[in-house]
């Protein structure tokens, strides 16, 4: 069944993105400029939803479970003048967890589980860190959320999920994938098998 259209949201920056550190399933808390990266993406989506004469009302709203989602939405919530915490909650769309290497830079990665580095550049959906998940699975439980999806839907999740779920729609190879940009002031349009971005 196609899956329909979907505005796709990376929450807002934490001061782990501004160091570069792989956050995963740690829960990171917005920084000041993540909230003003949120704000920007409801502006936008305020005067997006004015031009196509619809309204918040036409669109479902659901988010990762981790706090920096879940924030993010909270404040997209607020701009479009409708209740903030009136969404759905859905750890399937949460970012994958990266085990060993969660709170890391690549550097640190590099340094202390070189072989998982080296790994992972060959495999990059498939290789999972020691305790973590591959992206390949990451895609299937991110999938098997937005396959619920019955109406028009506005989604946040996080960097390494856009990834996924972009590649796959698109039919990106892995490295493809894995190249994509992952802004956090930007929202992914999905719509009849294409990604724009606005």
């Amino acid at each position: 069944m196609p899956l329909p259209l979907i505005l796709l949201i990376r929450h807002g920056e934490t001061d782990w993105n501004a160091e570069a550190r792989y956050q995963g399933q740690t829960d990171i808390l917005l920084n000041e400029r993540g909230r003003a990266q949120a704000v920007r993406n409801g502006e936008f989506l305020k005067q997006w939803l004015a031009e196509q004469a619809s309204t918040p009302d036409a669109f479902d709203y659901v988010s990762s479970t981790l706090s920096r989602a879940v924030e993010t939405l909270a404040i997209v919530r607020r701009r479009l003048g409708v209740a903030e915490d009136a969404f759905r909650r859905d750890p399937r769309l949460m970012e994958a967890n990266y085990g060993i290497w969660e709170g890391l830079t690549v550097p640190e990665i590099r340094a202390r589980d070189p072989e998982g580095y080296e790994r992972r550049k060959h495999d990059p959906l498939g290789f999972a860190p020691q305790g973590g998940e591959s992206y390949a699975a990451v895609g299937e439980r991110a999938f098997a959320a937005l396959s619920e999806l019955t109406r028009p839907t506005i989604v946040v999740a996080h960097g390494g999920v856009s990834k996924v779920i972009r590649g796959r729609i698109l039919k990106l190879s892995p490295a493809e994938t894995m190249a994509l940009p992952v802004p956090q002031d930007r929202i992914h349009r999905i719509a009849d098998g294409q990604v724009d971005t606005f």
